[in-house]
């Protein structure tokens, strides 16, 4: 089968599409057919060698933690799912023609595979964070870098649970953030005194998505560190906010969550490109360039 590979760290130029032998699934897990993969933030990070000081990676390197895809193969103990049943979730190297996931959801007939296949990361941090972050109904949650595909998630995650939120992003995104209940504002100097004419009261907590080195003007916004997290700032412990990170939040149950919010309308995840599997050094060019609304995703077929 064809998957993506890495041999070194580097760019984008390092990734390669080989021919390699398929994985088969362990106790517990399943082998599907890929449709469409995840692009995530963490795949170029990884490739760029930016967890090596805590993350251990085998040269050579699959890429991708998140798919969805048709069953074809189904490991011993499982007894959820059978060849032919159409699935999303986590998993090892999803960006090839055959992958194995861990933890898995049955995909919706009215949710797409790209849809789908974007979904499992972007939930489980999203979650994760609005609960380390200390925000409850009826307070004002503030999202720098709301339109993102992590962001997407919590502003509406959020939303649900009856929480206010203010985004920060690019003008042009502020029509999206409208569309999912959030209000807008942009980015950057005076970033303060906007919220604050937004928001008289103050906010009650604040979430960085992008890790743009907004943790301190977070931290003033809030007035406590400890209602401050970020998601992708390895620094803000420094500044006496939080770090998320930790392992999926019942993954098995979240998934099927967020299969039932999708298919009932109450989540949407918006795909801003797709791309082939044989363009995927462009697809994570996109990624690091921060320009992305909602997700991305390579399409396997």
């Amino acid at each position: 089968m064809k998957a993506v590979q890495f041999s070194k760290y580097g760019g984008p130029a390092v990734l390669d599409i080989v021919d390699v032998e398929p994985p088969h699934p362990g106790p517990g897990e399943v082998r599907i057919t890929v449709r469409a993969a995840g692009v995530n933030p963490s795949d170029w990070k990884r490739r760029e060698g930016q967890y090596r000081t805590f993350e251990e990676v085998v040269f050579p390197a699959g890429l991708g933690v998140e798919g969805s895809g048709i069953v074809d193969e189904v490991g011993p103990g499982v007894r959820d799912v059978t060849i032919g049943d159409m699935v999303f979730g986590f998993g090892t190297n999803t960006m090839a023609e055959q992958a194995i996931l861990t933890h898995w959801a049955k995909k919706p007939n009215s949710l797409s595979f790209e849809v789908a296949a974007a979904l499992p990361v972007v939930s489980d941090t999203a979650t994760r964070a609005l609960d380390q972050v200390g925000v409850a109904q009826g307070q004002t949650l503030l999202v720098s870098g709301a339109a993102g595909g992590v962001g997407t998630a919590i502003v509406q995650l959020a939303r649900l649970r009856g929480i206010t939120v203010i985004g920060t992003a690019s003008a042009a995104k502020h029509d999206y953030l409208r569309g999912l209940g959030v209000v807008p504002t942009t980015y950057g100097d005076g970033l303060e005194q906007r919220v604050g004419d937004l928001v008289p009261g103050g906010v009650n907590a604040a979430i960085d998505v992008v890790g743009s080195g907004v943790i301190p003007e977070l931290v003033r916004i809030v007035g406590d560190p400890v209602h401050v997290l970020s998601v992708a700032d390895f620094s803000a412990e420094q500044h006496g906010a939080k770090f998320s990170q930790g392992p999926p939040v019942d993954p098995a149950g979240l998934l099927a969550t967020m299969a039932e919010l999708c298919a009932a309308g109450s989540f949407t995840l918006q795909i801003d490109r797709t791309f082939p599997l044989d363009q995927v050094k462009e697809a994570q060019a996109v990624s690091q360039s921060g320009r992305v609304t909602g997700k991305l995703v390579v399409c396997v077929d």
